[in-house]
């Protein structure tokens, strides 16, 4: 069982019916036993970076879910749940992230519309199961105002040319995130939530 985090944030009925889709057996919960229980833990999000960590604290979630990621369960983060492990965002100054990975969120800056929002291509810089038999270049659908910086080596998985070439996708160990919505990324997004399963097998 896959446990999708709810903090009260997040697409959850998109990200659900998209794993259901796949196959995968799926429980949506905030029961820190059932994560604990799980093989692999999910967190999505859409919204504000100090209004997730404000959630996950109410709920018991912030340190809980890192411990989870220093025990080696399998984790996927989508969008929010992807910043949320870097240690800091623009978008909330004074607002500590995980830190899981290090590294900050910054805010796009240019003449390109902001939010980035719509399809848009990722380029396969670290090969790795995530992205197995997806054709390096696919696009995948975005919505975001800011994005993550990380200053670690060997964790940006893809990347996204907008004004500016940022990591749109992340592998470390057992951390795999995604920028963009594979959720919203029909077929080629369901590849990917199928080689998450696969991978937490």
């Amino acid at each position: 069982m896959i446990a999708i985090i709810d903090y009260g944030m997040g697409n959850l009925r998109s990200v659900t019916n998209a794993f259901k889709k796949v196959g995968a057996e799926v429980s949506v919960t905030r029961d820190l036993k059932t994560i604990r229980d799980a093989r692999a833990m999910v967190l999505p999000g859409v919204g504000a970076f100090g209004k997730c960590v404000e959630n996950l604290k109410a709920f018991d979630l912030f340190d809980f879910l890192k411990g989870e990621i220093a025990r080696g369960k399998p984790y996927l983060g989508i969008c929010l749940g992807m910043q949320i492990l870097l240690e800091s965002s623009e978008e909330a100054p004074g607002v500590e992230g995980m830190g899981v990975i290090k590294g900050s969120v910054v805010r796009f800056r240019g003449a390109m519309k902001i939010p980035h929002m719509g399809w848009n291509s990722a380029d396969i810089v670290k090969p790795g199961p995530l992205f197995d038999t997806i054709p390096n270049g696919s696009y995948f659908y975005f919505v975001h105002s800011f994005y993550p910086a990380p200053t670690e080596e060997d964790v940006t998985a893809t990347a996204t040319e907008y004004g500016v070439k940022f990591t749109s996708s992340i592998q470390k160990d057992n951390i795999n995130a995604t920028q963009f919505h594979p959720e919203k990324s029909q077929v080629i997004g369901l590849r990917l939530l199928r080689n998450f399963v696969c991978l937490c097998a």
